[in-house]
């Protein structure tokens, strides 16, 4: 059930890609490049077995993938970055998740 929201989702995002290149200054081929690896990042960060990462917002840019969110400790702060480091077409990962307090 994952796989197949993982391409929905996927498919759902290069319908609203059409004609962004106007807006966003990146070709398409650029902006397909950076909705596969967002919904690939999601994909791994759902589907981990150690925590529930679905909650953590992933944007890419030109292969540079940002993380906003909250999670519970160091080591899950540490881990969310490993699975996006992960996947293939991830040139950096900017880390902005905050540990939960307590």
């Amino acid at each position: 059930m994952i796989k197949q929201l993982t391409h929905f989702m996927f498919a759902l995002a290069m319908m609203s890609l059409v004609g962004c290149q106007s807006t966003t200054g990146k070709t398409a081929g650029q902006t397909i490049d950076d909705a596969s690896i967002t919904t690939a990042v999601q994909a791994k960060l759902s589907q981990d077995r150690l925590s529930n990462f679905s909650r953590i917002d992933v944007d890419t840019e030109r292969g540079v993938v940002t993380l906003n969110g909250v999670v519970k400790s160091a080591e899950q702060k540490m881990r969310v970055v490993e699975l996006a480091r992960g996947v293939a077409g991830v040139r950096t990962v900017n880390n902005n998740l905050q540990i939960q307090a307590p």
